[in-house]
């Protein structure tokens, strides 16, 4: 059994028990999809003690406060893409947020208030990474690291490559606390993307998912020598871990550009050719077509991903800086938007704790 689809984890273990076929039993499913859940297991045994409290109801807002802080993260307890997900800064806006979020049309049943999590500055390069793994017979091993660009606000993912600049404690720091957390949450069979945070103080845990986390097969198709997908298959049918990691010769990226936030209806794309001209961009994949509505929203969306190889991460963004000028937007209310400007990173959260 398998799935790629963070809905449908639920429904592939139970076919998977009732079948007798090796897959993430439900318990453990229950912690990868539900946030409060999972930030509880890993305190208990002592993987990372993030604090965090579930929100059922508007009325759970102040106690909630109290006991997390601020600035937090307001995040449904069950949901994928960044959904719903909003950086609180002061208490007024959070708890107009939390209400709003647990009684409006499309009301959340459950809402996660935790830690805002201070990542470092690695202009131009992300303060978070993912590690990517296969669990077999209960065995935890890492394939890849892959770093992240900075996110767009308030959490959108805006791409990724291979592999993460980081030095080798750092590294060694990383997945350690990625192994631990993947222990933690029972798992036995399968493949699991952690996203873990880089702060001052070490890598912190930001969540575990037991599936193939996104963009991997593409990074892997322009890499060689791993394929993510049929790695997934492998373990499936009881395969054992794979022997060795993703390769590492050279840089292979995905970058998005992202949906605007407040949406609107794209009319036209210019600069596709020039940036496809650049050395080194191998490819522009369009994901919304002219004429299509976009919806407004905080979640993670793309327009399009532009694919390529570097020899080395400053090829990387150079490159990438050269095709997000030359890319730009237009919708049906006159907006004409870059592709830099779609992609701006968040601005960091005061610590004012």
């Amino acid at each position: 059994m398998l799935t790629f689809s963070e809905r449908r984890l639920a429904t592939t273990a139970e076919l998977a028990a009732r079948l007798g076929l090796p897959y993430h039993d439900t318990a453990t499913v229950r912690l990868l999809t539900d946030k409060y859940a999972q930030r509880r297991r890993l305190r208990e045994r002592g993987v990372d003690p993030v604090r965090s409290r579930l929100l059922r109801t508007p009325d759970d807002w102040a106690p909630a406060l109290a006991a997390v802080g601020l600035p937090a993260v307001l995040k449904p307890a069950c949901g994928e893409g960044s959904r719903s997900t909003h950086l609180v800064r002061d208490a007024g806006t959070g708890a107009a947020l939390a209400a709003a979020l647990l009684t409006g049309p499309d009301r959340e049943t459950a809402l996660v208030l935790e830690e805002y999590l201070a990542g470092v500055d690695r202009t131009p390069f992300g303060d978070h990474v993912s590690v990517e793994s296969a669990v077999a017979d209960g065995r935890v091993t890492h394939w890849a690291v892959t770093g992240k660009f900075p996110l767009a606000p308030p959490f959108r993912e805006v791409g990724h490559y291979w592999p993460a600049p980081l030095a080798d404690a750092e590294r060694a720091a990383v997945l350690d606390l990625a192994g631990r957390a993947v222990e933690a949450l029972g798992l036995r069979t399968g493949v699991t993307h952690t996203e873990i945070k880089l702060t001052a103080r070490g890598p912190r845990l930001i969540e575990v998912n037991g599936r193939l986390g996104g963009f991997q097969s593409g990074l892997g198709r322009l890499a060689g020598g791993l394929d993510p997908v049929a790695l997934a298959g492998h373990l499936a049918l009881g395969g054992a871990a794979p022997r060795t990691g993703a390769p590492q010769e050279r840089v292979v990226y995905a970058r998005a550009v992202p949906t605007p936030a407040e949406g609107g209806l794209l009319t036209g794309v210019h600069g596709v050719a020039d940036a496809l001209a650049l050395p080194g961009l191998d490819g522009y994949e369009t994901r919304v077509q002219p004429g299509t509505l976009v919806q407004p929203g905080v979640g993670t969306g793309e327009l399009a991903v532009l694919w390529g190889t570097a020899d080395d991460h400053r090829a990387m963004v150079a490159v990438l800086d050269r095709a997000l000028d030359a890319l730009t937007y237009t919708f049906a209310d006159g907006r004409t938007l870059r592709a830099r400007d779609l992609a701006a990173p968040a601005r960091p959260a005061p610590l004012d704790r």
